[in-house]
Order: structure tokens, then C-alpha cells, then sequence
């Protein structure tokens, strides 16, 4: 079904002319199968890579509470929001725009849409860079503890989120909606004027946006790997080396098939500003797939690093745990008896005062204690003989001990007469 779609798309009947340059993923065709077929698995890359970002954030943001974060944390969270970024905002409009095959999303989409994938793209591939050079300066050392500070983060962020705004900038300016053979399209509109700009512009941007990022991290990532393997097992930290070649594994890897997605994308780019008057023109059908594969990088990412890194599966099952724990106390709450009802133990509950309950290393203790403990545990004294004792007490004519009564006998009675 794939392959007929291709050939329905590249036998398209639609009079186009070779020149347009479609801007926003906006892409005509008449094949119904290709229509469906991209918008479908758009669908499902934005589901997975969804998902994956999703945790591959929380572990990271839950790693980061509990400790101070680590330049390569930040750099990989980073790489995660913009690859959400985009499952969340580019790949539903490139979907409603294949499967609608007309341009009806407006001006300011079209627009931006271009504009706002390779500013996400161009962030992603510098920060593969800046992550191989963070990779390299652990694997020199893997023992060493560097101690990099939050401000500094924060630039290292900003800078490459400025770098890669700017890059793909006249992308916006030259963006708009026409009018073609009675259809609204999203074009890429280049005034004469600025057209030896945007030639040069076609050849630089992915230059710099793929070619020389790249080119960066494969020597750091050659250089990491190389001292990861130099080190054997003679060094005197075993563990810190491991935990130094996994790493550098699981980058490189993600850094490999990033590249390796994103190239299809980039061929079609030249191909398409670079073609000449009547020469062959790109697919339709290579074009929507080198656009699918673009965004399933998002969807690779997380997968590369929750499957291939030993400490993001222990820390996700650590957030797992601490959500679960989280939720016990709510729930133990809730069972627990009413106000009302909590003076009233059962009959089978043994009272806290008996002598069943005062623990072993209580009864050993003092004399003192014991004493206290053992007036406590006394039956207690029946309301009318207290009331005899108190009043025997405080009646001062009444001495039952006296030798000699007969002596006392009037001044007692004096007395009580009082």
C-alpha cells in the first residue's frame, strides 16, 4: 500500500509549477492513500515520543530536586523539551496539512511553522554538541568531580536557543499564504531582490545547523570513546570508567541516529532550492517521508536513553516508587476511625494502661517508676468510699487515734459545735 501510495504521489495530476517552494509541510497531492498514510503515522510518532519525553523529563526534573543538576542532566532535558516542543506544535500542523492537501491553518501558522521546526532542529543539534564536549571533559577524568554552577547552565541554554532562533530566521520573513490556480497555499516567496540571499542562504543554513554541529560531535565523541578505551581496567576507579563508556555509548548512539534521520530531510532541502529549470524535481513520497523520519527522531531519543542508560531505568523506578508513596498517606487517611468515635475502644483492645502494654525495658527501670506504674495499674477507688475519705479527712473533730478521748472530750465538742 506504501509503495502505490508513492506512485499515486509522484503521477500526481495536479498542474504545479516546479518553481514553488511550499512552506509549512504544506505539500498537494491526489493520492488519498498518501494523504492518510503520513497524517497516521505522524499520529504515531507524536504518541510515543509523547510518552518517552514525558519520562524521560520527569527523571530528570526528580533528579534534580533531590541533588544539584549536572551539566549533561540539563543538556539532555533540554534536547527533550525541544523534542516535545515539536511532537506537540509541528507535528500536528504538518499532519492537518497532509491530510487536508489545502491550506486553511492561516497566515500566521504558515508563517511560523517553517520557522519554528528548524529553530527546535538547529537547538537540538547544537545541544548534541555541547553534550559531546561535556562527554569528552568526563571521560578524560571520570574520578574528577567538576562542580559547574547553575548561572553558568542557564547561559550555555540561552546561547544556543538565541544561535538557533537567528539561524532559520528569513525562513519567517519569506513565508506567506498565495493565491495559486484558484487554491490557497503556503509558500516560501522570495522577491527578486532577495534571491541571491536565499541562495546563499540554502547553502549555509545547513551548514551550520547540521554539517558543522555534527562535525563537532563526532570528534568529541571519537575523543571520549578513544580515552574510555585506553583506560582498560587499570584504573583505580572501575566504576566511575563504566559509568564514563555507558555514557559516551548512549550519547554517541543518539547523536548517530539523530544524524542519520535527519539526512533525508536535508537532501530534500538542496535537492529542492538547488533544482534546476526542467530538471527532475523530488518526490512528493520522499519528501513526506524524510519529513516523518525528521520528526521521529523525538520518538528515538527517549527510547535511546531509557533503554541503553542504567541510571535512568533506576531513577525512573525511583519516581515510580516516590509517586506511589505519595499516594499511600492520602489513602491511609481516609481509613482511618472518626473523631467521635475514638474514645470508645473496643472490648478486645487492651486498654494503654494495663500492664500488657508498658513495654519490657519499662518495667526494669526505676523504683520510682515502677511505684507511678503500679498506682496506675490499681483498681480504681469506688465514688463513695472516696467521698468518706475525703470527708474523714476534713473533718478535724473526728481523731480515732487519740490515747486519751476522755481529756479532749470537751474541747471536741466545742469544737464541732463551732
Amino acid at each position: 500500500m506504501l509503495a502505490a501510495a508513492f506512485a499515486d504521489s509522484n503521477s500526481s495530476t495536479m498542474n504545479i509549477s516546479a518553481h514553488l517552494h511550499f512552506a509549512g509541510g504544506y505539500l498537494p497531492s491526489d493520492s488519498k492513500d498518501w494523504r492518510t498514510i503520513v497524517p497516521a503515522l505522524l499520529v504515531a510518532v507524536c504518541l510515543v515520543g509523547f510518552m518517552g519525553n514525558v519520562c524521560v523529563i520527569g527523571v530528570l526534573l526528580h533528579s534534580a530536586w533531590k541533588g544539584k543538576p549536572s551539566m549533561i542532566h540539563s543538556l539532555i532535558l533540554n534536547l527533550s523539551l525541544a523534542d516535545l516542543s515539536l511532537l506537540l506544535f509541528s507535528a500536528p500542523v504538518r499532519a492537518t496539512a497532509y491530510f487536508k492537501s489545502v491550506w486553511d491553518l492561516g497566515w500566521f501558522v504558515c508563517k511560523s511553522s517553517d520557522w519554528f521546526i528548524h529553530t527546535c532542529m538547529a537547538a537540538k543539534s547544537l545541544t548534541i554538541m555541547a553534550v559531546a564536549k561535556v562527554c569528552c571533559m568526563y571521560a578524560s577524568d571520570p574520578a574528577k568531580q567538576v562542580s559547574i554552577r547553575t548561572c553558568t547552565i542557564w547561559s550555555v541554554l540561552a546561547a544556543i536557543w538565541a544561535v538557533a532562533s537567528l539561524l532559520p530566521l528569513p525562513e519567517w520573513f519569506f513565508s506567506t499564504t498565495r493565491l495559486h490556480a484558484g487554491v490557497e497555499m503556503c509558500l516560501l516567496d522570495v522577491p527578486p531582490v532577495a534571491e541571491e540571499f536565499m541562495a546563499v542562504f540554502g547553502k549555509l543554513y545547513p551548514l551550520l545547523a547540521f554539517g558543522l554541529p555534527s562535525l563537532f560531535a563526532s570528534f568529541y565523541f571519537w575523543r571520549a570513546y578513544g580515552q574510555c578505551k585506553k583506560r582498560g581496567t587499570k584504573t583505580q576507579n572501575l566504576r566511575n570508567q563504566m559509568r564514563s563508556k555507558q555514557l559516551t555509548v548512549m550519547l554517541l548512539s543518539m547523536a548517530g541516529t539523530s544524524a542519520v534521520l535527519w539526512l533525508p530531510e536535508w537532501v530534500a532541502w538542496l535537492w529542492i532550492r538547488h533544482v534546476k529549470a526542467g530538471g527532475p524535481t523530488p518526490p512528493q513520497g520522499f519528501i513526506a517521508l524524510s519529513q516523518v523520519l525528521m520528526f521521529s527522531i523525538s520518538s528515538a531519543n527517549p527510547l535511546i536513553f531509557l533503554v541503553m542508560s542504567e541510571e535512568f531505568k533506576e531513577d525512573l523506578k525511583g519516581l515510580w516508587k516516590w509517586m506511589i508513596t505519595k499516594k499511600q498517606p492520602t489513602a491511609s487517611e481516609s481509613q482511618k476511625t472518626p473523631a467521635g468515635n475514638s474514645e470508645v475502644p473496643p472490648d478486645n483492645v487492651p486498654s494503654s494502661e494495663s500492664p500488657a502494654s508498658i513495654p519490657e525495658k519499662e518495667k526494669t527501670g526505676s523504683p520510682s517508676s515502677g511505684i507511678e506504674r503500679s498506682e496506675k495499674t490499681q483498681i480504681p477507688i469506688l465514688p463513695d468510699v472516696e467521698q468518706f475519705w475525703h470527708e474523714r479527712d476534713t473533718v478535724p473533730c473526728v481523731q480515732d487515734n487519740d490515747p486519751i478521748p476522755w481529756e479532749h472530750e470537751d474541747q471536741e465538742t466545742g469544737d464541732c459545735d463551732k
